[in-house]
């Protein structure tokens, strides 16, 4: 038993320490609303500069310094929105997602260096509060297009050239952040994945690339000859129904029409001459015979009065002989030894 009960109690602390990890905790992780500045691919605090060109896929726009240079030669697909009610509405909105992505927990601590790495969705900070990436970092979702992957760094974000964030296992580049606690520094030829909501300035070497956002709370974006995308998480996919396949209706049984008997002539009956009853025949009544009654010789000593007769018949025989065997049994009575003495 209590070999027993240490098995399951070793089995409960690797089950619990299993849930501490970062695919666990990220189970139910929800992603970073970006509010208005969702529209932005490029935003800032003071000022946006750009050289070459430049495509920016998405709105663009910085307060409270409205500078915006290098638009040609760079091209904005979006909206130029200079320092508009929309970018001051971005720029609050930035505030908020910002501080959310840095508020995340629980939070598991990795190593500064990334790259070289594979790394599942959950929420990740720097030992040493910077994180930097040389070569490709990857990012693995696992299969579910909604995990969502944020970082949290106290100083800056730096990548090599030619340096790369990739997503595998359905990942999208819109669940990605990168909480950075003051500015972010892509090399040239960087092919990265995410949005970089830093609190201080961006920027971009030659050629680098983004598949998300550059937003600048407070400090400046400086671009040369890079492409930004506003990447755009992709609706879940919606499980289309199986068709109803309506029954199809059996026909009903046609009625088999009943044979119509043919009528048989009913045959008309000839009448027969009615029997002539024969006569019975008159029973003749022959009467008995009547027997002559026969004077049986009765005991000199005894003599016995005739009984009258029945309506039945003449009874004088019966009663002859009955009056003899009466007297023979008297007679043996009587001559019988006992009675001598």
């Amino acid at each position: 038993t209590q070999a027993l009960s240490g098995m399951l109690g070793v089995a409960l602390i690797l089950a619990v320490t299993a849930m501490g990890g970062p695919t666990a905790n990220a189970a139910h992780l929800p992603t970073v609303g970006l509010g208005t500045a969702d529209s932005f691919a490029v935003l800032a605090g003071s000022g946006i500069t750009n050289t070459g060109p430049s495509v920016i896929n998405g709105d663009i726009g910085s307060y409270p310094t409205t500078s915006i240079t290098g638009f040609p030669p760079g091209t904005v697909n979006g909206t130029d929105h200079g320092g508009d009610a929309d970018t001051q509405g971005a720029k609050s909105d930035l505030v908020t997602a910002y501080n959310d992505a840095a508020g995340r927990t629980p939070v598991t601590t990795v190593p500064t260096e990334l790259g070289g790495t594979t790394l599942t969705h959950g929420v990740y900070s720097s030992a040493a509060g910077t994180f930097g990436i040389t070569g490709a970092l990857t990012l693995d979702a696992e299969g579910d297009s909604s995990a969502v992957f944020i970082f949290q760094m106290a100083s800056t974000l730096t990548t090599a050239t030619a340096s790369s964030v990739v997503l595998i296992g359905g990942g999208q580049s819109c669940n990605v952040f990168w909480q950075v606690g003051s500015s972010a520094t892509l090399g040239g030829s960087t092919s990265f994945r995410g949005n970089i909501l830093a609190l201080t300035s961006i920027t971009l070497v030659t050629s680098a690339t983004v598949d998300g956002r550059v937003l600048a709370r407070n400090g400046a974006v400086t671009l040369d000859t890079n492409t930004i995308t506003t990447a755009t998480c992709a609706a879940a996919p919606t499980a289309t129904p199986a068709p109803t396949v309506a029954p199809t209706a059996t026909p009903a049984p046609t009625a088999t029409p009943a044979a119509t008997p043919t009528p048989t002539p009913t045959a008309t009956p000839t009448a027969s001459p009615a029997a002539t009853a024969t006569p019975a025949a008159t029973a003749t009544v022959t009467p008995a015979p009547t027997v002559a009654p026969t004077t049986a010789p009765t005991a000199a000593a005894s003599p016995v009065a005739k009984l009258p007769s029945t309506s039945t018949g003449d009874l004088s025989i019966p009663l002859a002989l009955l009056v003899v065997l009466l007297a023979g049994i008297g007679l043996f009575m009587l001559r019988s030894p006992g009675r001598r003495a």
